[in-house]
């Protein structure tokens, strides 16, 4: 496997910005909570929506598990060396994707492949 030879710099600052991130939804995993018992007994016209409203809300809960997943997912790789290399191909992520997705696990190439192969229900196999 390459190792990362990004600056130390970089690093720091991709650092803070995982943590910041990983702060931010474990502050949205905190603020939410189940609307039915809080409400107590409802209308049963007002069922539906609540219903609604708490499934809404766990399908969020559940994006919000995977991204800290990944943040953390991030940070291990951080720790480890390596970070910024591309879990598929073994080639360094862009710096332009890393800016913009701290977490990102794969270069824009296997990400591709990764989502046309998750489509199609194949196995992924990295395109270099």
């Amino acid at each position: 496997m390459k190792k990362a030879v990004k600056n130390v710099g970089s690093h720091e600052v991709h650092r803070a910005r995982l943590l910041e991130k990983r702060s931010s939804v474990l502050s949205g995993l905190g603020a939410k909570f189940d609307t039915r018992a809080r409400m107590g007994r409802v209308a049963e016209d007002d069922q539906a929506q609540i219903s609604h409203d708490e499934f809404v809300s766990l399908r969020m809960n559940g994006l919000d598990y995977r991204q800290l997943r990944m943040v953390e997912e991030a940070l291990d790789r951080l720790e480890a060396g390596d970070y910024g290399i591309c879990l598929a191909c073994d080639e360094p992520i862009a710096e332009k994707r890393l800016q913009a997705l701290p977490w990102a696990r794969y270069c824009v190439k296997c990400e591709d492949g990764v989502g046309a192969e998750m489509v199609a229900g194949g196995t992924f196999a990295p395109p270099h």
